[in-house]
């Protein structure tokens, strides 16, 4: 039984893959997708899943509660672990452009079990990844129309339930109305097609860039550098300031770079796999490192980190300024639209996940459909869909960005850790990326993601754990049983 459990599916060279043309050899064989993808739609779509909820909703609570002026040096830290995972990922991506993401490549690597637990922390990720935004863009939205004058009543405009001393209280709120309408309103558009997803997902990251950038760019006159005295505030406590509060800071705005590995779920529609996956990878993440940086030093110089601890700190920082106040507005649309973008690509992710892992037998088939028309897995849009909008309607799910951080961790540092392995069991094979010094980037990467998921996991492991056995139930009642690696041909 053990070896069944770590057995690995056989790799073969992808070749040279054209567009509209399925990747031969490769590791789920067919992937029945359409080839519409460049490498300039996977760095939109790389930089509409990143540029999103780090700016407008975590960076200043992680600099308020953690980290103070440092939250810049927690990016850092933060970029420099996906900079690690970043290149193992595109050598993975150009060598089996596949959907499937860190789940196909642990399947190739580590044996069906891995795959299996890294698949369930990629749903981890995505499912409650979209949740949790679209939680958050409901609120910048009734906060836009506050503003028109004609906010959403409270009763339509929060979540069913609240959380106390664990256990589930009904709030007085009837649903989260606008949450379940953007997750339904996204999940309908992934249903039509992925090249319709991408256009409209490059506009929306035209809109917030060019949001962002105005902030930026009328906000550096208002930046005092005495507010980033100290850099790093003395530690007051366990993860609360001090070089401890930078580290824990960066677990938390990980959570803001997770959408780069959604640029690997894409890989089976590619059109030209070998060269723009690395594009799309690292570009994606160079972009965002920068941007998120930027934006840290210009919040924190404006006002003291202190009081950027709200749900909208880069509306915090322009309400101090009464000359930014039209601003104000303008960045709570950027909000909404790079909110909508994280949400897309988040939804258009998490069915390809269930995609690859259908094929390969460990989920039931129904997710394995793609429509006949529009070429999508749309059985798994629709349920990811549904499932989603209840989660974001009835459910506070503020806690869970930590969980969704975790989770992506783990299957960053089994990328890691499965590029150097197959380096040593299957060295013939033809590699169009390669991991440059590859013996120290890849232990390096699998320890800075270790790292970073230790600092959450010692406060939510009993949540992360439940989640972990969870999977296992389905796993040996279905995937164990029905996993096409160990049917007789």
């Amino acid at each position: 039984m053990l070896k069944a459990l770590f057995r690995v599916k056989p790799v073969a060279p992808a070749g040279h893959v054209d567009a509209g043309e399925p990747v031969e050899g490769s590791l789920d064989g067919e992937s029945g997708f359409k080839r519409t993808l460049t490498a300039k739609h996977l760095v939109m779509l790389g930089v509409g899943a990143v540029i999103g909820a780090g700016i407008f909703v975590l960076t200043g609570q992680a600099a308020a509660n953690h980290a103070g002026p440092a939250i810049m040096l927690s990016f850092v830290m933060a970029g420099f672990a996906c900079a690690l995972a970043g290149l193992c990922y595109a050598e993975f991506a150009a060598l089996m452009p596949v959907s499937g993401s860190a789940y196909s490549y642990s399947y190739a690597t580590l044996g069906e079990f891995v795959a299996w637990f890294i698949g369930w922390c990629l749903v981890l990720e995505y499912l409650f990844a979209a949740s949790t935004v679209a939680v958050g863009w409901s609120g910048y939205l009734n906060s836009f129309l506050g503003t028109l004058g004609v906010p959403i009543p409270d009763a339509l405009a929060n979540a069913t339930f609240t959380v106390a001393n664990g256990e589930f209280i009904r709030s007085g709120a009837i649903l989260n109305l606008p949450a379940v309408f953007i997750v339904a309103a996204v999940s309908g558009l992934c249903y039509v097609g992925i090249t319709q997803s991408a256009f409209v997902n490059a506009i929306v990251v035209a809109i917030k860039v060019t949001v962002i950038l105005l902030f930026v760019a009328f906000g550096l006159q208002y930046v005092d550098p005495a507010n980033w005295q100290p850099f790093i505030p003395a530690n007051e406590g366990p993860g609360k300031f001090g070089f401890e509060g930078v580290t824990r800071a960066a677990a938390i705005v990980f959570f803001a770079y997770i959408g780069f590995d959604a640029v690997s779920t894409a890989a089976g529609e590619a059109k030209n796999p070998q060269r723009d996956m690395p594009i799309g990878i690292l570009g994606s993440l160079a972009i965002c490192t920068v941007i998120y940086i930027v934006v840290c030093a210009v919040l924190t110089g404006m006002v003291p980190y202190t009081q950027l601890g709200t749900a909208k700190p880069v509306a915090t920082a322009l309400e101090a300024y009464p000359s930014l106040l039209w601003l104000k507005t303008l960045i709570e649309i950027g909000a909404i639209a790079g909110l909508t973008s994280v949400i897309l690509v988040m939804l258009m992710a998490q069915p390809r996940i269930f995609y690859s892992m259908a094929k390969d037998g460990l989920m039931p088939k129904i997710f394995g459909r793609v429509h006949p028309k529009f070429q999508t897995p749309y059985v798994g849009t629709i349920i990811v869909g549904v499932i989603a909008a209840a989660l974001a309607g009835f459910l506070p799910i503020g806690l869970l960005g930590e969980m969704v951080s975790m989770g992506t961790l783990l299957a960053f540092a089994t990328v890691c850790a499965g590029v150097l392995i197959l380096r040593y069991t299957r060295p013939e094979i033809p590699r169009p990326f390669r991991v440059p010094l590859a013996i120290v980037v890849c232990p390096l990467g699998v320890l800075a993601c270790l790292y970073l998921f230790v600092q959450p996991f010692m406060e939510h492991w009993k949540l992360f754990v439940g989640w972990t056995l969870l999977g296992l139930v389905i796993y040996f009642t279905y995937g164990f049983r029905n996993s096409k690696l160990r049917q007789p041909s």
